[in-house]
């Protein structure tokens, strides 16, 4: 079934009505569904080159508002936010991190959480859900879906203007190892920051 999601997706970026589709697909798939918008950015930045910087802004804005309604998923509608948490197999973690939320350091761990979950593979809808069940800030939760969706599709949109067929053969062989470990480092740096600050 996730294979031929990610089949049809990837079809939709060959649309003449691409762009619309780039936004509908971002926007769920924030807050529910399986397949990530890099399907779809990486061959439309390389059909259209000039529109590579229109493409990440759709991805981005879009991305961030399917945020905001995983985030009320999670807060009105508790059973199919469990049911998309369940069906990724994070229940137990959702649970962990809700209690980490009552320890002192509790709020900046989620902060670091919610970017991981925006930048890197992590299952981004269980983080907004989640976002809504514990009821986290919502001006700093749209803040954060912004910062860390918008990173990654700009480093995506970015390569792919600039490399081509290059990047999208790493895109399916590389990209999860290497958006996680760049976003363990841009959280590590920003901890050191605040420590030497704090």
């Amino acid at each position: 079934m996730l294979i031929k999601l990610y089949q049809k997706s990837l079809l939709l970026s060959a649309h003449k009505s691409s762009k619309f589709f780039l936004a509908f697909l971002s926007f769920v798939e924030s807050s529910f569904f399986p397949i990530p918008p890099d399907v779809m950015i990486v061959p439309m930045v390389i059909a259209k080159k000039n529109d590579y910087l229109k493409i990440f802004l759709i991805a981005t804005i879009f991305s961030a508002l399917g945020g905001v309604l995983g985030y009320f998923i999670g807060l009105y509608f508790l059973d199919f936010g469990m049911n998309v948490v369940n069906f990724y197999g994070y229940e137990d973690k959702v649970f962990t991190l809700k209690d980490n939320l009552t320890k002192g350091t509790g709020l900046y761990i989620w902060l670091a959480t919610l970017f991981l979950a925006g930048f890197t593979p992590l299952p981004f809808k269980v983080f907004t859900i989640t976002s809504g069940m514990i009821g986290f800030n919502l001006l700093i939760f749209f803040f954060i879906c912004l910062i860390s969706r918008g990173l990654r599709f700009f480093i995506v949109s970015y390569l792919s203007f600039k490399f081509g067929d290059t990047f999208n053969k790493f895109m399916k062989t590389e990209a999860a190892k290497w958006f996680t470990i760049l976003g363990f480092l841009i959280v590590a740096i920003f901890g050191v920051i605040y420590f030497i600050l704090k």
